[in-house]
């Protein structure tokens, strides 16, 4: 290959959560390539604060966990696939445990192994504690113990600053079986376009909700899995449904802090600037309902008074509890002059997690041969029309065990790869100015927030399908025209996305879970899934 890089027999695209659990479950077996977007430590998996839910005591039931979740998901979770990734929660645990993962115990005086228990807590919509955790930095300490992993590992090969462009399919080199062979990759050190081939790939990208003006995500969430996916001719299921997590630190200089539902599960309570508690006004439980009442009521409240946000008020808790439970919250808020034993924290619904994505079975499968997608970039039927709080990192875990078992298993559709044709830029130019891409991801993520945000209606959203038409010609001649950087990949792959937003809010003739419409309030007595298809795509 031009560029030096061998064939990986498995190419695994995001290095969180997902994506190392896939490559460690493959590594003994397979060589696995995994891709990085930036720096292999960063991406959503370390910014997931509240833990990952499991049943593990006789006071709790898997039972419990199934009817919570298809709860949260308003009609539309299936019930086969729920079952099968609740089911499979206690191993999800162990597997950690045995990786090196230390979840914290009731009593530290007293380890797992002699008996000691796990301390639980619980979110919003659960029923029980249900939830393992590391302090509030859960999502950290399993993306840092998977990485050290995975970077000790001689089977698998960590490629650090690589955007992935697009997919490589053989149906487009004029191959009868078609499937997916590898994907072009920007190396962002050297600019230079990267052709890396696999018998199977992995798409474990994330979410989406850099798509929209304030997120909870980090830059890197640009449903990059997603857009790629549906260009190689993949269905897309339930895109309407973006959760906004309902509380996020509401400071000018506190980029994307993630205030985690778990200082409600102890008991923290949403009020107004006044002092008055108003969630019992909008659920039985109150600050515990489900993130889309509690997100559509803070924007209620914030757009009735005209506030610029509400209060997370933690104060009536002991401060020694505080400062153990929730260090990583004490210490950001601190370093914006708010001491949360003491002080109210002021938040802000933001968005935070891609419902929907690439149509997947519960083996990750894809409707392309070699392509698997895992995580928060695949529609499952996990979550239906809301997640369910800490139901992600489980569905890492038990999906990455479903692709890496069915690739283990199965045989590749091409005997033999074929060599695929290197990336063609003799037709492209260098840009000479970035001021139209900047222009337009700024433009793109207010009218998504403006138009498809919290609280819809059918105006809305038709005059952002104006705009995402007008805004993807100008993209595509650009994109046609200049050779391609980071910020033109993601802001193409950021435009695909909320075509798929829109179409599918637009799609839906009801209010249910996540998408809230004020053109049509009701909920249908049968919930149906949205499902795109690009082959009938007009």
């Amino acid at each position: 290959m031009e560029d030096g890089l061998t064939p990986s027999e498995v190419l695994v695209v995001g290095s969180g959560a997902a994506g190392l659990t896939t490559a460690l479950l493959l590594c003994e077996a397979r060589k696995v390539t995994v891709l990085s977007k930036v720096d292999a430590r960063s991406g959503s998996t370390p910014w997931a604060q509240g833990g990952i839910a499991a049943v593990s005591h006789q006071g709790d039931t898997q039972e419990g966990h199934i009817s919570d979740t298809i709860t949260a998901g308003v009609g539309l979770c299936h019930e086969s696939v729920v079952r099968h990734t609740v089911t499979q929660g206690s191993w999800a645990i162990r597997q950690l445990i045995d990786w090196g993962v230390e979840f914290d115990l009731r009593d530290k005086q007293q380890p797992a192994a002699t008996g000691g228990e796990y301390h639980l807590t619980r979110e919003g919509g659960h029923s029980a504690r249900r939830v393992f955790h590391v302090a509030d930095s859960t999502g950290a300490a399993i993306a840092s113990t998977l990485m050290d992993r995975a970077m000790s590992h001689p089977n698998i090969k960590m490629l650090e600053d690589r955007v992935a462009i697009d997919l490589i399919v053989t149906g487009r080199m004029g191959l009868k079986n078609n499937a997916c062979v590898g994907a072009y990759v920007l190396n962002r050190g050297s600019g230079e376009i990267e052709t890396l081939q696999a018998r199977a790939v992995v798409l474990a990208t994330g979410g989406a909700s850099k798509v929209y003006l304030y997120t909870s995500n980090p830059d890197t969430a640009t449903g990059d899995g997603i857009a790629m996916a549906w260009r190689a001719g993949c269905r897309v299921a339930n895109m309407e449904f973006n959760q906004f997590h309902p509380t996020c630190l509401f400071h000018p200089h506190a980029k994307s802090f993630l205030i985690s539902e778990a200082l409600r599960g102890e008991g923290g309570i949403l009020k107004l600037p006044c002092g008055e508690a108003f969630m019992s006004r909008s659920h039985d439980s109150a600050d515990l309902a489900p993130r889309d009442v509690v997100a559509r009521a803070i924007d209620h409240e914030m757009k009735r008074l005209g506030i610029d946000c509400v209060y997370l008020d933690a104060t009536h808790m002991a401060p020694e509890f505080i400062s153990e439970r929730f260090p990583n919250i004490q210490a950001r808020c601190m370093a914006f002059g708010i001491d949360i034993r003491k002080d109210p924290i002021p938040v802000v619904p933001a968005a935070h997690y891609t419902c929907g994505g690439v149509l997947t079975d519960v083996y990750g499968q894809t409707d392309l041969p070699g392509l698997y997608a895992i995580g928060e970039a695949a529609a499952t039927g996990l979550h239906g029309a809301n997640r369910l709080a800490s139901n992600s990192l489980l569905e890492c875990m038990v999906f990455a065990r479903g692709a890496a078992e069915k690739i283990l298993a199965g045989e590749s559709k091409v005997a033999q790869l074929p060599k695929a044709p290197a990336w063609d830029e003799s037709q492209v130019i260098d840009a000479d100015e970035k001021i139209v891409v900047s222009h337009n991801w700024d433009e793109l993520r207010r009218f998504m927030w403006d138009y498809v945000g919290i609280v819809r209606t059918t105006p809305r959203l038709a005059r952002a399908e104006h705009r995402i038409e007008l805004l993807q010609r100008e993209i595509h001649e650009f994109y046609s025209s200049y050779r391609v950087d980071a910020d033109l990949i993601e802001l193409r792959n950021l435009a695909q996305v909320a075509e798929l937003i829109i179409r599918s809010a637009l799609a839906r003739k009801e209010s249910r879970g996540l998408h809230y419409t004020l053109s049509y309030p009701g909920t249908l007595p049968v919930g149906k899934d949205t499902i795109l298809d690009p082959k009938t795509a007009s």
